[in-house]
């Protein structure tokens, strides 16, 4: 790290959009968990939160030209000594800027100088962000190596809804967290369509009460937030989950198997890599009643079952039908002869790697961290300790892509 203290420094570029008040909540995240941020705003970003607020939320201060400080040349010093720069909200005019290669104000500047990941979070109306020239702009950021997240759908400016707001400061927070957790590492899923599922799906018995599990999706948000960091277009179906969507991720809500099987048959056709992380329940309730099941003195009815569509098996078969080279990755929570049963899983199943953890007492459902052995189709078995989902996540992406290269 280049800052005394080594205090991440990380350059905070904030274009002129209206979004720009949302990024005040990410820069104090940013302070508070001990970065040093450094605030560079466009003049038109100053004409929506003024100079002495970002001041105030940095503590430092804030160079709004080139021709401020000469002697101390921040057009090129503030790139040069930064860890990351993260950019937020990007706008249309700022993406253009940097892929073309522009430096008509600081920010373009200290985009051209850093040497550091940059990071852009994109922030616009709908029509802007899916224009041709947007869309062209884009791609070559990425290929250069820059991390640009997708934005997220919702209310924009006005009465208009669509995709194009920037996503919310806590998502951008771990978008920044984990760039600078990479470091100088290349992003190495650029170019790359991953389909994540991730949480426990939920069979209805009645307009009450479910058949579910105790998923709760951290694990899959975890890869697909380090799939992101990483460079890849993640598209993630999310079963229950009471999660904040990860900034630059695509997601797809569903309640049900069925759901589930019918969103990844659906995101499967382009996608290069598939991890089925979500709990899917076995079974389902053979037919859910519309009125809630009232106590009546006497034993309820039994319950009926059907099997489920064993989604993992279906992707896999789809693939060898199809002749793709998709890499496939399975989950197995296991809490007994977890290694056995994992094996005899990745065996039944036929994905390319299957992570098995232990659940149960307290382990991997809920919590923040987990553990877990990775075994490959040709009999490998990676140990990943115990340690933060995200670690895992990492591990996870790293085993795909050896099996990328080969």
């Amino acid at each position: 790290m280049s800052d005394t203290g080594n205090k991440p420094q990380v350059v905070l570029g904030v274009g002129g959009g209206i979004a720009a008040y949302k990024v005040c909540e990410l820069l104090r995240r940013l302070t508070e968990s001990g970065h040093r941020v450094r605030v560079v705003p466009t003049d038109e970003a100053l004409r929506f939160v003024g100079e002495p607020t970002w001041a105030a939320l940095s503590g430092q201060p804030v160079v709004t030209g080139v021709w401020a400080t000469v002697h101390e040349v921040p057009h090129v010093r503030i790139g040069q000594s930064a860890d990351l720069v993260f950019v937020a909200p990007a706008t249309a005019n700022i993406l253009a800027k940097a892929a073309a290669g522009l430096a008509d104000d600081l920010l373009t500047n200290t985009l051209l100088t850093a040497r550091c990941p940059v990071v852009f979070a994109p922030a616009m109306h709908t029509e802007m962000w899916e224009h041709p020239a947007t869309r062209a702009n884009v791609g070559t950021l990425r290929s250069r190596g820059a991390i640009v997240l997708d934005p997220a759908v919702g209310r924009l400016t006005g009465a208009d809804t669509g995709r194009g707001r920037l996503p919310e400061p806590a998502e951008l927070f771990e978008a920044a967290r984990l760039a600078l957790r990479r470091g100088a590492a290349v992003p190495d899923l650029v170019g790359r369509r991953v389909v994540i599922s991730a949480g426990g799906t939920r069979e209805s018995i009645d307009p009450v009460r479910f058949i579910g599990n105790h998923s709760s999706g951290k694990q899959g948000y975890a890869l697909a937030r380090t799939a992101v960091a990483r460079g890849a277009d993640v598209t993630l179906v999310a079963a229950n989950v009471s999660l904040s969507d990860p900034a630059g991720a695509r997601v797809v809500p569903v309640t049900s198997a069925v759901e589930l099987a019918e969103a990844m048959e659906a995101e499967r056709v382009d996608a290069d890599v598939i991890v089925m992380s979500a709990a899917v329940a076995d079974f389902r309730p053979a037919a859910s009643v519309i009125s809630k099941i009232k106590k009546s003195g006497t034993a309820p009815a039994p319950i009926e079952l059907v099997e489920n569509p064993d989604v993992l098996a279906g992707l896999v078969a789809a693939r060898k039908r199809e002749g793709t080279g998709q890499i496939i990755v399975g989950f197995a929570a296991e809490t007994d002869d977890v290694l056995a049963n994992g094996r005899a899983k990745l065996a039944r199943k036929g994905c390319d790697l299957l992570v098995v953890n232990q659940v149960g007492g307290g382990r991997a459902f809920g919590t923040e961290d987990n553990q877990a052995v990775v075994l490959g189709s040709e009999g490998t078995a990676v140990e990943i300790p115990h340690g933060p989902k995200e670690d895992l996540a990492d591990r996870v992406w790293d085993l795909v892509g050896e099996r990328s290269s080969r």
